[in-house]
């Protein structure tokens, strides 16, 4: 039995801006840009894993009024879990992601569980870490 991840999802706020974050400071490539029922989300990927792909979504698509205004106020207060990604180059990753304006949460260091790595908040306040590869 063979079992991998195939999407993984970040509930954004604004999928234009969360776009502009992943696709054109990230460098990951849109796959599907869908709309249905009112909502929209939008799958990106790398070609580095072309079978994983990442689902951005605003909190109330595909959830009942409740639950999406649960988790807009657990977006809003920046405790929705992170993303964690993998770089060959974590200072070059680390100085494009600080040049495109995002916020700076951790600089490169070596944690003392192992990986040297770095974070940021996206466009929405979620957490994204990158591990040197």
């Amino acid at each position: 039995m063979n079992i991998s991840l195939q999407y993984a999802h970040i509930t954004v706020n604004d999928l234009d801006e969360s776009l502009a974050f992943y696709r054109d400071v990230l460098g990951l490539d849109v796959r599907n840009d869908v709309g249905s029922d009112g909502h929209r989300w939008v799958t990106l990927g790398s070609a580095a894993q072309p079978d994983l792909e990442l689902v951005l979504s605003v909190p109330h698509a595909g959830r009942s009024q409740d639950d999406g205004d649960s988790f807009q106020q657990l977006l809003t207060k920046g405790v929705l879990p992170n993303i964690v990604f993998r770089t060959d180059d974590l200072d070059a990753t680390f100085e494009a992601v600080r040049a495109a304006g995002a916020e700076v949460l951790q600089e490169p260091i070596v944690q003392p569980w192992g990986p040297r790595d770095c974070a940021f908040r996206d466009p929405s306040g979620n957490m994204v870490r990158f591990n040197q590869a």
